[in-house]
């Protein structure tokens, strides 16, 4: 947006993520004399191809893309001294720029445990609605039809996801539901929606649909490649916030620091890494953290940067099979051969269609244990089923899912793939995030995620690898598993991995495992379990006695005119891949500052 400078603002939002954008978006909508600055350190999106193409996803996980900011954890012995790596999104409109695209919608009893006074399920669901355009099926009551965000079904079926639906409600004995996000069904396989328009084949992101399309508004204003490093103060009053150029999108800019003023709000707004670390900074904190720091303590609030469960995060592993010859996956897309990436992108060119317009993941099964499963997931699961699952039967233990191809595939091989996924949804550990000083003097982040600590966490991840398999090897497609990416089974095990020459019968026996192929399932997730990218929690919305940092109207608690707006504030997990959550988020956001502010608002 090339508009004239302001040098002072009404509202500043420090950080340009998901959540961001739709409040600044809403708000600008509802009165475009408001004078709205978004600082946001990464770059802009608009048009871009990897952004609005959705194959091309992976390449904001390659090791040179600046679109995701990558944060080292403490190593810790339960990832075999591990230090776990976790990467956020690094450019304007944030996870929705750059995550899977995957459509998933939590639980509405997920609302209704965080406990927060105008956040329960019956509050929300409208505002669930309201930011959605569902393309997939007419007339579905907890579904929106004229929202800004399309969700459809993508560019076109992929049949190892139909396979993974017949073979799943046929072995794994669950039933077929045509939705499994209207809020209350679970344990059934079902198709997976996803963010993409159904008529052009472009990511449905809220840069382009909240923020981009306002460009006409002079008073809209994004500036790209700044980092925000505190919030300015005149007697415990937000007035603006201190920002220098960001070193990742700009490392030769001049570093030196500038101030922008706002004189109703400021919104922080930077994640569940970026928003902790910015109130440390601002004074905002424990006193032991902000001390090591030699940061003066405005407050003293102790929530700040904790309560990042297990993460908040969820866990996860990506494990690939070998898939038929023929068989249609995204694996050239993916390796880049051109003549099949121009051919797709001819045809998605002039009608949205094709594989450009897929992600590979058409099907899942938000999972809940049977009787036999939980027998054979062993005791130290059950206290944790009892405890959170058992009574709440609208609450998956982990997404079940296979997708056509494998996004690692370009150091393999050049032929087909498909990747098991076992996503645990509510993990019982819990991390932390907080600014500390390194040995040279700067700043680092001393994050600790919590990966795996609570011994119940591994145990989906087990039982799900092993259930994953025995429905991939009996699909029509499986030719055998990547054995360098599976557990390394001892020799002779009728466990040991390898290519084959197709599937088993449906009514084959299971593989028997051993304690010893059990160590060794357990030893491959230790060694590889990852974050999904849905990191939570940091500044959670509870009581400040609770180590709370926020309230229910989002004001950080001891000070005035400053708030917290992205998914940092959720106080306990959601079930979900998180986009819906910060979509939600960002309408309830907009909702509460237009009330507060006076404002009429009804887009």
């Amino acid at each position: 947006m090339s508009n004239p400078v302001l040098s002072e603002f009404n509202i500043i939002f420090a950080g340009g993520g998901t959540t961001a954008c739709v409040v600044a978006g809403r708000l600008a909508a509802c009165d475009p004399s408001l004078k709205i600055l978004i600082l946001e350190g990464g770059q802009h999106t608009l048009g871009k191809a990897a952004h609005v193409q959705p194959y091309q996803y992976p390449t904001h996980q390659a090791s040179t893309s600046t679109t995701m900011t990558v944060v080292v954890g403490n190593p810790t012995p339960h990832l075999n001294g591990r230090a776990p790596i976790v990467s956020c999104a690094h450019c304007v409109g944030g996870g929705s720029s750059v995550n899977f695209m995957v459509y998933t919608r939590a639980p509405a009893s997920d609302f209704d445990d965080w406990g927060a006074d105008g956040w329960e399920s019956k509050n929300l669901i409208p505002l669930m609605k309201k930011p959605e355009t569902y393309q997939v099926q007419p007339d579905r009551p907890t579904h929106g039809y004229d929202g800004p965000i399309k969700v459809s079904s993508g560019g076109c079926k992929l049949s190892i996801c139909e396979e993974f639906i017949r073979v799943g409600t046929t072995y794994h004995k669950r039933p077929f539901a045509d939705d499994s996000n209207d809020l209350e069904t679970c344990n059934t396989y079902s198709p997976w929606a996803k963010y993409i328009d159904g008529t052009t084949g472009r990511r449905s992101d809220v840069a382009h649909h909240y923020v981009y399309n306002q460009a006409h508004n002079p008073n809209l204003q994004i500036w790209v490649g700044k980092r925000v490093k505190r919030v300015i103060f005149e007697d415990k009053r937000a007035v603006g916030v201190e920002f220098t150029s960001d070193p990742v999108s700009c490392p030769d800019a001049d570093q030196s620091s500038s101030t922008v003023r706002a004189s109703m709000l400021v919104v922080v707004s930077a994640g569940a890494f970026g928003s902790p670390a910015i109130l440390e900074r601002s004074g905002i904190g424990a006193e032991a953290v902000l001390k090591r720091c030699s940061i003066e303590q405005l407050v003293d609030l102790p929530g700040v940067g904790e309560n990042y469960r297990g993460l908040l995060d969820h866990n996860v592993v990506f494990i690939p099979y070998f898939a038929a010859d023929g068989v249609v996956t995204m694996d050239p897309l993916w390796r880049g051969e051109e003549g099949v990436v121009q051919e797709h992108l001819a045809q998605w060119k002039r009608d949205g269609n094709s594989l450009i317009a897929q992600t590979g993941k058409d099907a899942k099964i938000k999972w809940r244990p049977d009787g036999d499963e939980l027998k054979a997931m062993g005791p130290a699961f059950e206290p944790r089923w009892k405890e959170f699952f058992q009574d709440r039967p609208d609450k998956a233990v982990a997404i079940l899912a296979v997708a056509a191809g494998y996004f690692g595939s370009s150091g393999l091989p050049a032929r087909p793939y498909m990747t098991a996924e076992v996503i645990t949804l509510y993990p019982s550990s819990v991390g932390r995030v907080h600014i500390n000083l390194g040995e040279n003097g700067k700043e680092k982040i001393d994050f600790t995620t919590g990966f795996l600590d609570d011994p119940s966490d591994i145990v989906p991840l087990n039982f799900g690898y092993k259930k994953l398999r025995e429905i991939c090897r009996r699909m029509p497609s499986y030719r055998g598993e990547v054995a360098a990416f599976h557990p390394r089974f001892s020799e002779g095990s009728s466990a040991v991995c390898g290519e084959v020459t197709g599937p088993v019968d449906l009514d084959t026996p299971d593989i028997v495992y051993t304690a010893e192929d059990d160590e060794a399932i357990e030893k491959f997730h230790r060694d590889n379990v990852q974050t999904t990218w849905h990191s939570l929690g940091t500044c959670a919305m509870k009581p400040r006695a609770d180590q709370g940092v926020v309230d229910a109207r989002l004001n950080v608690y001891g000070v005035t005119n400053l708030k917290v707006v992205d998914l940092s504030i959720v106080p306990i997990n959601v079930g979900t891949n998180t986009y819906s959550t910060a979509l939600l988020i960002g309408e309830k956001a907009a909702m509460i500052i237009a009330e507060d502010l006076g404002i009429e608002c009804r887009t």
